[in-house]
């Protein structure tokens, strides 16, 4: 499908890819990842033609349709559903000619053709995509201008889906859904019939929609089999042995070394001398491991306040016409982890800016500890930084009794060192920004954190970083996510915002899991006549029962593929680990050849078992989907 040979590509003097490599089958679902700013959008705008490469080729399969997300937001005027009808352009083009043509037979043609490609259900497939993303049936065919950028943005991804082209690209697709769109499109992605190459930084949909990682590396393209945690498993093992070979190789290299020295100039040892320092001219060096710069996240530990921090009684909430929510019964202590659940729209920022104190209640009773200091975090607050300042300008002006190493300190605990501290905004990553913004929420060491989708911007590792330094805070925080992930490692109490009002939710993210695809099922169910609901039990059961018939041996291939393949890499290792031993080479030739030859064998047997792992896998996730 993608064939990336020896590409090289600079942005100015900084080199983003030198002789990088990767081979995209059909079918294949990928997911590329690597930190900000290693060229993983760029390798995006390469591989549409939107770039030339500087060196090395791309080169796709013949008369493919590549699909990709347009950043241009649909036109005001038309309605959802024919934004997204109009996506798929043969389609739209054979409903165009359809209005005005007159020949009979091209009629015929026209009505075979759109038979072929789905058009009957067009409308259907195209009205379920947008349910799936958060537009039910009744808004269908409201104009698109009606809604803001960022709901505009999930109609252009719908569109971009409802088209299934033959490759598909994904720039973070959930950077504007909630965490029930998202949850739809992990379902729908895991069985998208075409290729797909999705970059994101959200763990969960790198774990159940894509069976590839590729792994921008040191200007590389490293591809690996399997999600996104069995690359993160495979690369910590593999970087363990590169660090074990080379510690090994250098103890080597200092021993061979130091015989040279000591007998180089002696008659009776010279000969041996001249042997060893030719292995050490002979010997490959192994590569030494490069870590990324780690991300950093430290919050500030608030003073302890008695409890409760904040209690709110039968409030009410709005903006001015009718309560947004109501029966607002809520209290919050120092150590409390809680994270907001419901679907955009419901009332979940209204209920953050009454926590944080930027909306009164206009009913209840709010009572609030004297002392009690409050930190705020919206990436809407991107916005409203001065482009023209720097980090160190910005916690300057918030912190004017400071002096100037208090307030690199400060910054130093989000990663701004004394390189990046005095760079201007506006030339800052969107990670960079959101750490900045960070700095500026907890200079003073607030007893409550309340986070807005804190992560849109930031990548695997900064999400990460930033669990860990939540985990580790002292006070308070109050969480609204679409990222799973997050929310499962940081938060230890659910309230559910929904009909109006807030209320604790007993379950876990599973169960809520299920509540949203049961409640999707039952709405998708519930638009249909009753016969139809009856034959759809009645085919789910069917299906149902031929889909375990069908897993049980698909399951045992994958086990007997993941043992094979454990097998065959510890035999790998091992042999290794004897090619890496300079005296053999001072030996027998013929055993040198022998285990070179062991080693190349190994490897293709490995690589049939990952095949035959990815295959099974693919089968087993089609079946579940």
């Amino acid at each position: 499908m993608l064939h990336v040979n020896e590409l090289t590509y600079r942005i100015g003097v900084r080199l983003l890819f030198e002789a990088a490599t990767v081979h995209i089958a059909a079918g294949q679902r990928v997911g590329l990842v690597g930190r900000n700013g290693a060229g993983k959008t760029t390798l995006f705008k390469l591989i549409l033609g939107e770039l030339q490469p500087d060196g090395g080729s791309l080169s796709l399969r013949p008369r493919i349709k590549v699909g990709s997300v347009s950043q241009e937001t649909p036109p005001g005027e038309r309605s959802l559903l024919d934004c997204v009808l109009a996506a798929d352009r043969e389609l739209a083009a054979l409903n165009q000619e359809l209005t005005s043509a007159t020949d009979g037979h091209r009629i015929a043609e026209l009505h075979e053709r759109l038979d072929a490609i789905g058009g009957r259900d067009a409308p259907a497939r195209a009205g379920a995509i947008l349910a799936g993303l958060g537009f039910t049936a009744d808004v269908q065919d409201r104009p698109v201008g009606e809604y803001s950028g960022g709901w505009r943005m999930r109609v252009a991804l719908a569109g971009a889906l409802f088209a299934k082209p033959d490759l598909l690209l994904l720039d973070e697709p959930t950077n504007h859904l909630d965490l029930e769109a998202t949850l739809w499109l992990e379902s729908h992605l895991a069985s998208y019939p075409g290729t797909l190459i999705i970059i994101s930084h959200d763990r969960d949909i790198l774990n159940k929609a894509v069976n590839r990682i590729v792994h921008i590396d040191q200007t590389r393209l490293v591809p690996y089999a399997g999600n996104y945690d069995r690359f993160e498993r495979t690369r910590r093992e593999k970087m363990d042995l590169q660090a074990k070979s080379l510690t090994k190789q250098l103890e080597q290299r200092r021993r061979m070394q130091s015989f040279v020295d000591r007998f180089r100039a002696k008659a009776s040892k010279a000969r041996q001398a001249q042997s060893r320092l030719k292995m050490l001219e002979r010997m490959e060096p192994v590569a030494a491991i490069v870590e990324d710069t780690a991300v950093v996240f430290d919050f500030p530990d608030p003073d302890p306040l008695s409890p409760p921090l904040l209690t709110l009684e039968d409030g009410e909430a709005g903006y001015g016409g009718p309560p947004v929510l109501r029966g607002l019964s809520l209290r919050i202590d120092m150590d409390d982890r809680i994270a907001l659940l419901g679907a955009n729209g419901n009332g979940k920022s209204t209920l953050a800016k009454v926590l944080s104190g930027r909306l009164k209640p206009t009913a209840g009773e709010m009572r609030r500890s004297p002392k009690l200091k409050v930190g705020y975090f919206a990436q809407h607050q991107t916005d409203e930084l001065d482009v023209a300042g720097t980090p160190l300008s910005h916690m300057a002006k918030i912190m004017p009794m400071a002096t100037e190493t208090k307030v690199r300190a400060h910054l130093g605990r989000f990663g701004f060192g004394q390189d990046r501290a005095e760079v201007k905004v506006g030339s800052l990553s969107g990670g960079e920004k959101a750490r900045l913004l960070f700095a500026l929420m907890s200079r003073d060491a607030p007893h409550v954190m309340i986070l807005d989708e804190p992560t849109n911007h930031l990548d695997i590792d900064s999400r990460e970083a930033l669990i860990a330094a939540l985990n580790a805070y002292d006070g308070a925080v109050i969480l609204i996510s679409h990222d799973p992930h997050l929310i499962e490692l940081t938060a230890d109490r659910l309230w559910l915002v929904e009909g109006g009002t807030c209320l604790p939710y007993d379950g876990d993210m599973d169960d809520y899991r299920r509540l949203l695809l049961d409640a999707a099922r039952a709405a998708r169910r519930a638009a249909k006549p009753d016969k139809a609901v009856k034959r759809d039990k009645a085919a789910d059961r069917k299906a149902a029962a031929d889909a375990r018939a069908q897993l049980a041996p698909l399951r045992k291939a994958v086990k007997d593929a993941e043992s094979l393949i454990a097998k065959l890499t510890n035999e790998l290792d091992t042999l290794e680990s004897q090619l890496a031993d300079p005296g053999l080479y001072g030996g027998d030739p013929a055993k040198v050849s022998a285990l070179q030859k062991r080693r190349a064998d190994l490897g293709k047997s490995l690589d049939s078992a990952e095949t035959l792992w990815i295959e099974a896998q693919q089968a087993i996730e089609k079946l579940q989907s």
